[in-house]
């Protein structure tokens, strides 16, 4: 299995470019590792050595994602969470503790803590929505991936109008929280469920306006109608 992992790192290392490296830095306000390949380059690796592994079970391709997770390389990271999502037809409920573990021990920034939620325990919570008891939890979490996590795994069934409860009772959760990282994620889960729920999530927004941080109210607002985005604006 070493060798998947190192013939991995050596294309990354052999495909590096610094400019690319540099420039991807800007996103972020932390410091993150990475060796400067475009995002779509690193979804063709993912794709092109997951033949290889393919045949193996799912903990051996669960243990090869933790190989590639704990170098915190963000390309790395990508990769693992590829492969995690395309084993989405094995995923058990069991699953639900190695996804909620990489949240706390892997995901240091938003762009790992979006790749994981959107896709691998999106589809999770799709298929297993009683989950979203859990995810109501990270909400009180002191580490803010957690808490953005709790929002923006739910992207998926909001942009297709399910589980408005569960977004409404998250968004609730997070109603105040003073971290913008946070506030982006639930706004942009308002913002997704205000596609197939358009009243409902303005109402929601009408009714805490007063106390919901700006950044996440204009997340939240940013697809309806002029004359919607005006009316939650006004002070």
């Amino acid at each position: 299995m070493n060798s998947v992992i190192s013939e991995i790192r050596l294309e990354l290392e052999q495909n590096a470019d610094e400019k690319i490296r540099a420039s991807s830095n800007r996103f972020f306000k932390e410091e993150i590792k990475c060796y400067g390949m475009k995002t779509a380059d690193v979804r063709k690796m993912a794709k092109q050595h997951f033949k290889a592994i393919s045949g193996k079970s799912k903990h051996e391709i669960f243990a090869l994602c933790e190989a590639l997770l704990s170098s915190d390389y963000m390309e790395e990271s990508f990769i693992a969470f590829e492969w995690s999502y395309n084993l989405r037809d094995q995923f058990e409920p069991g699953d639900f503790d190695v996804f909620e573990r990489w949240v706390g021990d892997y995901v240091n920034n938003w762009a790992k803590c979006d790749t994981l939620c959107n896709h691998t325990i999106g589809t999770f919570i799709d298929m297993y929505p009683q989950y979203t008891g859990p995810l109501r939890k990270w909400t009180a979490s002191d580490n803010r991936w957690y808490r953005r996590a709790a929002a923006v795994t739910l992207i998926l069934a909001a942009r297709r109008g399910d589980l408005l409860e569960d977004v409404l009772k998250i968004a609730d959760m997070l109603l105040t929280d003073e971290d913008d990282l946070v506030q982006k994620g639930y706004g942009w889960m308002l913002r997704e469920a205000s596609k197939q729920h358009q009243q409902e999530i303005f109402g929601y927004v009408m009714r805490n306006r007063e106390v919901m941080p700006r950044t996440a109210l204009r997340y939240a607002i940013e697809k309806m109608p002029t004359e919607l985005r005006a009316k939650a604006m006004e002070k």
